[in-house]
């Protein structure tokens, strides 16, 4: 039956890989007899797998789309690849996004062996944007917060505050929030007795205790409102530029950043949200064309100051500059 039921499962890896197999060539694979194959095709079916099969010489089996999406095999490449990607699309700040990348990357992550963990954490480490300039969060730290939100289980780390020395904690934990590209947890904090906000790039050694509670009611409004107040977390800018460039190509070096529309051809509109005005002058500057900025006016006036500044160290460097020094030949 073991046998069987890893047959079963290669079977299903191959499916996924190709459009289509001749069914000699999967038998082949497999090792087994056309009989045998059609057998294991079959349980496939029982399963819910959409495994079509056609007649003829260029007939053979198919992993056709379904009504539902049925569980998928990943190799591990290919599951480090996706919890990279669904890490990266939790912190897009795309609405409605960052719930639904956090469930699929906490159900790849919690059947990973560790070292595909670590692999993922190093990966992450070296592919974020220059531009960002956030701490990150580790794949461990946030997949075992989500986890414990979703559970109602009480969550125990270590946290160091900004300042002071890392204290160990035990909280209720309630929902995660992303504000200002960084991931806050909101909890009930059980040794001070109260309603705490936790940077999740300060968090670590989590780990859930086993012992399930029943959520207490928050004080706020909603968990965002309540990061806020607590953290002092300002409200957003809401970046609006036009850029003196086609939408395509705006959407290739800045799309990451936010959404860009176009207005013709030749112009296009790029809309940024951010609590802080650097990293959309940073995306603005790496698209490499001219563009007018529509608001907010602490932008016009951030972007005025970054302007006369490198205006001024080009003049200073204008008077020391030197011809290079091609030799005597």
């Amino acid at each position: 039956m073991a046998n069987t039921s890893s047959r079963t499962l290669r079977l299903l890896s191959l499916l996924q890989t190709h459009r289509q197999w001749a069914g000699a060539e999967l038998a082949g694979r497999l090792g087994v007899s056309e009989r045998t194959l059609r057998r294991d095709v079959d349980r496939l079916r029982e399963l819910g797998y959409p495994v079509h099969a056609s007649r003829g010489t260029d007939g053979g089996y198919q992993l056709a789309p379904g009504a539902v999406l049925p569980p998928l095999l990943l190799d591990e490449e290919e599951a480090v690849a996706l919890a990279v990607g669904m890490g990266e699309a939790a912190r897009s700040g795309i609405t409605g996004v960052e719930a639904s990348a956090i469930r699929a990357l906490t159900k790849v992550v919690q059947v990973m062996p560790p070292r595909l963990r670590r692999r993922v954490d190093v990966l992450r480490a070296t592919t974020v944007p220059a531009t960002s300039g956030e701490p990150l969060v580790t794949v461990d730290v946030l997949t075992t917060v989500a986890q414990a939100c979703r559970d109602e289980e009480r969550l125990r780390f270590s946290y160091a505050a900004r300042g002071r020395e890392p204290s160990s904690r035990e909280v209720e934990p309630y929902r995660l929030v992303t504000l200002g590209r960084r991931w806050y947890l909101v909890a009930y904090d059980l040794t001070r007795q109260g309603w705490r906000s936790f940077r999740l790039d300060r968090l670590t050694e989590a780990e859930t205790t086993g012992t399930r509670f029943r959520p207490r009611g928050l004080p706020t409004e909603d968990a965002a409102a309540f990061v806020r107040a607590a953290g002092g977390v300002p409200e957003p800018y809401r970046v609006k530029a036009l850029v003196r460039a086609p939408a395509a190509r705006v959407r290739t070096t800045a799309g990451r950043w936010g959404t860009v529309e176009a207005v013709d051809e030749r112009t296009c509109l790029l809309s940024m949200t951010s609590t802080s005005l650097d990293w959309p002058a940073q995306a603005l500057g790496n698209v490499g064309a001219e563009f007018e900025v529509l608001g907010p006016p602490e932008f016009v006036a951030y972007i005025r100051e970054w302007g006369e500044r490198f205006v001024r160290a080009a003049a200073g460097s204008a008077g020391s500059a030197t011809a290079p020094d091609r030799g005597k030949g």
